[in-house]
């Protein structure tokens, strides 16, 4: 952990000496001068140019094994992972935006490496700066002893901002609604053709949101509100801290299992209705791995909301909801789905006091689906169905809820 808040005072302290070239807010990373290189028996270097100097941090994570670089920012454009890594030693790399402020930096590593030496120099004349870090090979027990994530609570997403709800004139309070747009930063999701599923869920997310509001009667929450990572178990949290009522997390993905075309909506299901279901989940779960956090103690941490007693009054009302939805959607002219409600152990639905459901928008790979959602007229007529649905939904619940009750 030293190592850690180390390299966070020494770079501060190098960034100090060229305070005269007016550090902006954001490095560049420079991909000429940027490469991940076999150094032999020495073992792999990493180097990295940037326009300035900015603080960061390096830790490491296991199962699998993973070295995370955050930095206080990086733009990566330029930065191509083909060019980037020239060794076998190091599986794969990721990189991109993290939380507001943060970028990362993920090394999936074939076998256990430490951080030998960490240098950064900044060139007095220009101001740019050359980060270097030797790394060698070591063994699993002093691998596992010292991998895991720092604790700063200054690296989490800010609080959901919501207002406590107004009663209506009916007596029926705003549905509060947490819309979640897929994937985020670091992690882009499905890219197909220069575009990428993250984008494209974030615009709909923001379409969708109007068409509620404009509705009236809804208060609409959103898990990220820009290009920035958030992990499953913190969109969970996210809901729950909001107090919503309904969760709704918004996808479009690819998929070549069962040829699939059209929108679906997804319920939790720790057996999945398909082998493409699994399969979606796979991927979906795949994100946080990607990004570079510490699943060591997630699966006790989503233990404490699974929770049976609430299960049994919220899964008749989510199974309710993805009727409504899909039935909203079809009525709008989808098109949906063969089989359009569908189950699967998504992590993002384990949630168990929030009737809370995953909406694959379509399939980027498929081309009519690719289409459909890159048109705005088409993502406005789901965006419709979508709040028809919760409009059924929510007249049906009261009554349902009643009868629950009794």
């Amino acid at each position: 952990m030293s190592r850690i808040f180390y390299a966070i005072v020494l770079i501060w302290a190098l960034t100090g000496a060229a305070v005269a070239h007016e550090l902006s807010a954001l490095a560049r990373v420079l991909p000429d001068e940027s490469r991940i290189v076999d150094e032999g028996r020495s073992g792999v270097r990493v180097q990295l140019g940037l326009s300035q100097g900015v603080p960061y941090r390096v830790f490491t994570l296991r199962d699998p094994y993973r070295m995370v670089l955050d930095f206080q920012e990086v733009d990566w454009t330029g930065l191509k992972d083909a060019d980037f890594l020239q060794t076998d030693r190091i599986s794969g790399v990721q990189f991109g935006a993290y939380v507001p402020g943060w970028s990362r930096m993920v090394l999936d590593l074939g076998a256990p490496l430490a951080v030998e030496s960490a240098d950064l120099r900044i060139e007095e004349a220009t101001g740019t700066a050359a980060l270097t870090l030797d790394l060698k090979g070591t063994d699993f027990d002093t691998f596992v002893a010292s991998a895991g994530a720092p604790r700063q609570p200054e690296w989490d997403l800010p609080e959901p901002s919501v207002s406590a709800p107004d009663q209506e004139a009916d007596g029926l309070r705003p549905l509060r609604v947490m819309l979640d747009p897929g994937h985020g930063g670091i992690d882009p999701g499905a890219e197909v053709n220069g575009l990428d599923e993250k984008t494209l869920m974030l615009t709909f997310a923001r379409e969708l949101r109007e068409v509620l509001l404009r509705t009236g009667g809804y208060e609409i929450v959103l898990t990220r509100t820009d290009d920035h990572f958030v992990s499953l178990e913190r969109r969970i949290a996210l809901a729950h801290r909001a107090g919503v009522d309904v969760f709704i997390s918004l996808h479009a993905d690819i998929l070549s299992e069962g040829r699939a075309h059209g929108a679906a909506v997804y319920t939790l299901s720790e057996e999945a209705s398909d082998v493409a279901s699994h399969k979606l989940a796979e991927r979906h779960d795949r994100g946080d791995l990607i990004s570079g956090i510490d699943l060591s103690g997630a699966d006790d941490q989503v233990a404490d909301v699974l929770l049976d007693l609430a299960r049994q009054e919220t899964k008749p009302r989510t199974d309710a909801l993805a009727a409504a939805l899909a039935n909203g959607m079809t009525q709008q002219g989808g098109p949906m789905n063969n089989h359009p409600i569908r189950t699967a152990s998504f992590s993002v639905l384990k949630a168990a006091d929030i009737p809370s459901v995953l909406i694959e928008l379509g399939f980027l790979s498929s081309p009519r689906d690719w289409k459909n959602i890159n048109n705005p007229e088409w993502r406005l007529g789901m965006a419709h169905g979508i709040r028809d649905g919760l409009e059924v939904w929510r007249q049906q619940d009261v009554i349902r809820r009643s009868l629950i009750g009794q």
